[in-house]
Protein backbone atom coordinates (compact mmCIF):
# COMPACT_ATOMS: atom_id res chain seq x y z
CA UNK A 1 0.00 0.00 0.00
CA UNK A 2 1.32 3.40 -0.99
CA UNK A 3 1.47 6.55 1.00
CA UNK A 4 -1.07 8.36 -1.45
CA UNK A 5 -3.79 9.40 -0.22
CA UNK A 6 -7.23 10.65 -2.66
CA UNK A 7 -6.08 13.99 -3.57
CA UNK A 8 -3.19 12.13 -5.47
CA UNK A 9 -0.21 13.92 -3.50
CA UNK A 10 2.29 11.75 -2.01
CA UNK A 11 1.93 12.40 2.03
CA UNK A 12 5.66 11.31 3.00
CA UNK A 13 8.44 12.91 5.18
CA UNK A 14 10.25 13.57 1.97
CA UNK A 15 7.48 15.06 0.10
CA UNK A 16 6.02 17.61 3.28
CA UNK A 17 9.56 18.57 3.63
CA UNK A 18 9.64 19.71 -0.44
CA UNK A 19 6.64 21.18 -0.10
CA UNK A 20 7.33 23.49 2.97
CA UNK A 21 10.65 24.07 0.85
CA UNK A 22 9.47 25.37 -2.49
CA UNK A 23 6.35 27.20 -0.22
CA UNK A 24 6.33 31.15 -0.20
CA UNK A 25 6.31 32.46 3.25
CA UNK A 26 2.34 33.31 2.63
CA UNK A 27 1.74 29.96 2.17
CA UNK A 28 3.16 28.55 5.35
CA UNK A 29 1.63 31.16 7.63
CA UNK A 30 -1.73 30.25 5.97
CA UNK A 31 -1.01 26.42 6.96
CA UNK A 32 -0.10 27.18 10.21
CA UNK A 33 -3.12 29.62 11.38
CA UNK A 34 -5.77 26.99 9.74
CA UNK A 35 -3.52 24.28 11.77
CA UNK A 36 -4.09 26.47 14.45
CA UNK A 37 -8.29 26.99 14.44
CA UNK A 38 -8.34 23.31 14.01
CA UNK A 39 -6.77 22.59 17.17
CA UNK A 40 -8.27 25.35 18.88
CA UNK A 41 -12.06 23.47 17.77
CA UNK A 42 -12.94 26.75 15.76
CA UNK A 43 -14.80 27.50 12.16
CA UNK A 44 -12.66 28.25 9.09
CA UNK A 45 -13.71 31.70 8.67
CA UNK A 46 -14.53 30.23 5.04
CA UNK A 47 -16.73 27.89 5.98
CA UNK A 48 -18.61 30.39 7.82
CA UNK A 49 -22.11 31.64 6.55
CA UNK A 50 -24.65 34.98 6.98
CA UNK A 51 -26.27 34.66 10.04
CA UNK A 52 -24.39 31.83 11.88
CA UNK A 53 -22.99 32.39 15.58
CA UNK A 54 -19.71 31.21 15.01
CA UNK A 55 -16.50 30.80 17.27
CA UNK A 56 -13.63 31.84 15.11
CA UNK A 57 -9.55 32.13 15.24
CA UNK A 58 -6.87 33.84 13.84
CA UNK A 59 -4.71 36.70 13.42
CA UNK A 60 -5.61 40.30 13.20
CA UNK A 61 -3.98 42.03 10.10
CA UNK A 62 -5.20 45.69 10.78
CA UNK A 63 -7.00 47.50 13.31
CA UNK A 64 -8.47 51.05 12.20
CA UNK A 65 -10.70 53.37 13.75
CA UNK A 66 -13.78 54.07 11.84
CA UNK A 67 -16.99 56.24 12.79
CA UNK A 68 -20.01 54.35 11.89
CA UNK A 69 -23.15 56.27 11.73
CA UNK A 70 -21.41 59.22 13.89
CA UNK A 71 -20.32 56.68 16.36
CA UNK A 72 -16.41 55.46 17.00
CA UNK A 73 -16.14 52.20 15.98
CA UNK A 74 -13.16 50.27 15.96
CA UNK A 75 -12.82 47.73 13.02
CA UNK A 76 -10.27 44.97 12.68
CA UNK A 77 -9.51 42.24 10.19
CA UNK A 78 -8.80 38.62 11.54
CA UNK A 79 -7.57 36.08 9.23
CA UNK A 80 -7.23 32.58 9.41
CA UNK A 81 -5.64 31.17 6.65
CA UNK A 82 -8.93 30.14 4.43
CA UNK A 83 -10.83 34.00 4.30
CA UNK A 84 -10.55 37.08 6.06
CA UNK A 85 -13.53 38.53 8.87
CA UNK A 86 -14.03 41.84 9.72
CA UNK A 87 -14.57 42.46 13.93
CA UNK A 88 -16.00 45.73 14.48
CA UNK A 89 -16.38 46.82 18.30
CA UNK A 90 -19.38 49.87 18.36
CA UNK A 91 -18.49 52.69 20.57
CA UNK A 92 -14.51 51.85 20.76
CA UNK A 93 -12.14 54.02 20.14
CA UNK A 94 -9.37 51.67 20.55
CA UNK A 95 -9.31 48.26 23.02
CA UNK A 96 -5.81 46.95 24.85
CA UNK A 97 -4.24 44.31 22.96
CA UNK A 98 -6.11 44.61 20.17
CA UNK A 99 -3.27 45.39 17.54
CA UNK A 100 -2.07 43.94 14.54
CA UNK A 101 -0.07 40.96 14.60
CA UNK A 102 -2.41 39.74 17.66
CA UNK A 103 -4.22 36.30 17.66
CA UNK A 104 -7.65 36.04 18.96
CA UNK A 105 -10.35 33.99 19.52
CA UNK A 106 -13.78 35.47 18.47
CA UNK A 107 -17.86 34.65 19.17
CA UNK A 108 -20.64 35.87 17.58
CA UNK A 109 -23.07 35.99 14.81
CA UNK A 110 -21.60 36.39 11.58
CA UNK A 111 -23.46 39.28 9.67
CA UNK A 112 -22.72 40.18 5.61
CA UNK A 113 -21.76 43.79 4.94
CA UNK A 114 -20.84 44.49 1.53
CA UNK A 115 -19.81 40.92 0.11
CA UNK A 116 -17.64 40.60 3.79
CA UNK A 117 -18.07 39.15 6.68
CA UNK A 118 -18.47 40.89 9.80
CA UNK A 119 -18.95 40.14 13.81
CA UNK A 120 -19.85 42.96 15.57
CA UNK A 121 -18.97 43.42 19.17
CA UNK A 122 -17.83 39.55 19.84
CA UNK A 123 -17.07 37.94 22.85
CA UNK A 124 -12.96 37.67 22.66
CA UNK A 125 -9.93 36.11 23.88
CA UNK A 126 -6.70 36.86 23.20
CA UNK A 127 -4.14 34.44 22.33
CA UNK A 128 -0.84 34.39 24.11
CA UNK A 129 2.27 36.19 22.70
CA UNK A 130 5.53 34.07 22.47
CA UNK A 131 4.90 31.32 19.73
CA UNK A 132 4.99 34.19 16.93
Amino acid sequence: MSAVPRSGKPTGRFRRMLDRLSSSQEDLESEELREDAATAGCRRIGDCQDREIVTVTGTLRTVTLRPRAGVPALEAELFDGTAALDVVWLGRRSITGIEPGRKLIASGRIALSRGRRVLFNPKYELRPLGRE
